[in-house]
Order: C-alpha cells, then structure tokens, then sequence
C-alpha cells in the first residue's frame, strides 16, 4: 500500500492519540503520563529498542530496516510538553488539567512521530535504522540539549535528525522550509536602573530619577537596531515591561525594565547584548545613576543544514505536491 494511503488509514488511530495527549498536557520535563503511553506504544508496534529516562523524561524508540547496507542512522523527532495556559477553547478534548494546555502543537507532534513509527516498523521498508525521539521540556527547558548531553546522539551514532513543527496561518496539507536560519535564538535582558528617591512635587532636584532614566533607556534601546546592527542582518530589540514606584508623587530610587532580544546569527547576538548594556549604563551615568545589565541567552537559532533541507524539501514534493512546498520560506523571529 502505497505511503500516502497507509497513513490516511491510520488518521482516526493518530487523531485519539493526540486528542488524548491534549486532554492531559503535563509541562516541561514532568511529562510522565505522555511518556508512559509513548514507550508503551512504541513496544506494542514492534519498536527493536524502547528507552526511557533520556534526559530525564524522554523516550528513544529505535527501528531497524530490512536492510542496512548503507549503515544510516536517521532519527525522527517530536516534543511532548505543553504550557502553563489555561484553555477556553471549548472543544471536546479540552484540556482537564487547570492551567495547563497543549497551545503550541506538541500534542500533535507526539501523535504524528507515534504514526510515522508504527508504519516503519510494520513495513520496514527502509535501509538502515531510524531512531524515533520523544523529547521533554522543549518550551524554555533545553530538553532537547539534555538528551543530547544523557548520550543522544552518540548511543545510536545518529547522524542527522529531521523534526517538524505545526504553523499557524499555512494552510493544511502544505510545508515551509529553508536552509540556513528560520528561527531565531531568544533571549531576555533585564536592566536594573538604581537613582535616588524623592518628592516628585516638592523636592525632584534632590532625587536622581530612575524613572526618567530608564524611559531614557528604553528609547534609546531601539537605536541598536537602527544604527548599530547591518542593515542587511535581522534583529529585535523590545522592551516589554518596566517597573518603578508605588506612589502618585514620589520618584522611586529603583526602576526594572524587562524585555526579549531575537537574532539569527552569532555576531548580531553578541553585538545586541552588549549595546543593551553599554546604553543602560551610559545613560544612567548621564542622570548621575547607574545600572545593572543581566542579559540571558535562551535559545539558540535554529539553522537548518542545506542538504538536509533539501531532502527534507523533495519528499514533501513527492508526498504532498510540488505547489504544496516552500523551499525558501521566509524566516521568523520565534
């Protein structure tokens, strides 16, 4: 039977799955439940090897083809976790765990990876072994980074690794890809402005204004963007929040401004992170103040290979239609 068709067969099955990950999402890598039921499907098709507990919570289901002349070890990767978001969605399967929902896909993600391996392994129509990996703790837990550090990639000599991810506003049934960048790292920056509190009616000479300092600050930030990074590269600088005072008429001596940086290359990401602090402090030892940078490094970018993006390109054409594939798409800054 034809790849295609077997898969559509299997579209109620791999829809329960995800209907059920979706009923009961579990957040970072406290995702027993889902990893229990993903080790104990991939037993029952027939998986050559199941492995629990790597980094930490994560499942590897390994699958040998008929053959394996080529000595190939590709692996397959999908995340489980989902979010601290209460649902409102009103659908069926709703989430009935309070606070928590599968909002970014990863419910499907599991199901599509459980499906792909089924077929393998009832087919094996492959040569060399594919390696199914279940990955915890994906939003903001690096658990991708702890498999890969608890022997991932060297256990099973894995020498390349395909995922994919839902996309909001693509239409069903199409995919978009490119080489190079297509997500960005992020991360966060906090600036901590420290002046010296006073009356805002009776005695503002007397006070350094932390206030008037970091709205100083928060203005200038944009200027890295405009002036500091090439025109020709891609950055974000937003300041999302910031903090001071309590009181109608009095100047805080402290003021807090939070916010995200995004970047696609090396360079730009150190580049960013030391104007952020260049300007908070320069500006606060303007207004006789200072201020304390503490920038985060999150995640990195995601940079696909460009051989294996164009793999990755040509069996989508051959699945879905060549007018149902982006090769080029643009990238974003998620």
């Amino acid at each position: 039977m034809p790849i295609v068709n077997r898969i559509a067969a299997l579209t109620d099955e791999i829809a329960a799955w995800r209907h059920d990950f979706h009923e009961h999402p579990e957040l970072l890598y406290e995702v027993h439940r889902t990893a229990g039921i993903v080790a104990d499907r991939l037993r029952e098709f027939g998986c050559d090897e199941v492995v629990t507990g790597i980094g930490h919570t994560g499942v590897v289901g390994v699958i040998h083809g008929r053959k394996n002349n080529s000595g190939r070890v590709i692996g397959l990767r999908a995340d489980m976790d989902a979010l601290p978001i209460e649902e409102m969605s009103g659908v069926s399967y709703a989430s009935k765990t309070p606070g928590m929902m599968h909002a970014c896909g990863h419910d499907g993600h599991t199901a599509m990876l459980l499906g792909a391996a089924k077929y393998l392994t009832e087919t094996r129509n492959f040569d060399g072994t594919a390696v199914m990996i279940f990955q915890p703790a994906e939003e903001g837990g690096a658990g991708g980074k702890a498999m890969v550090d608890d022997g991932l990639m060297t256990r099973w000599s894995i020498q390349e690794v395909y995922g994919l991810h839902n996309m909001p506003g693509l239409p069903e049934g199409h995919f978009a890809l490119t080489p190079g960048p297509i997500l960005a790292a992020a991360d966060s920056f906090e600036i901590v402005v420290h002046g010296k509190g006073g009356h805002g009616g009776a005695g503002p000479h007397k006070a350094i204004d932390s206030v008037l300092i970091g709205s100083e600050i928060v203005g200038a930030l944009q200027s890295i963007v405009a002036r500091n990074v090439d025109p020709m590269k891609t950055a974000v600088v937003s300041a999302c929040s910031f903090h001071a005072g309590s009181a109608f008429n009095i100047i805080p001596a402290t003021a807090t401004i939070s916010g995200t940086a995004r970047t696609f290359e090396p360079k730009v990401r150190d580049l960013v992170e030391r104007r952020i602090s260049e300007i908070a402090e320069g500006i606060a030892r303007t207004y006789g103040g200072s201020a304390e940078t503490n920038y985060t490094r999150m995640y990195p970018p995601t940079i696909n290979h460009e051989r294996e993006t164009a793999i990755a390109a040509d069996v989508a054409r051959d699945v879905a239609g060549a007018d149902r594939v982006n090769d080029r798409t643009t990238p974003i800054m998620a």
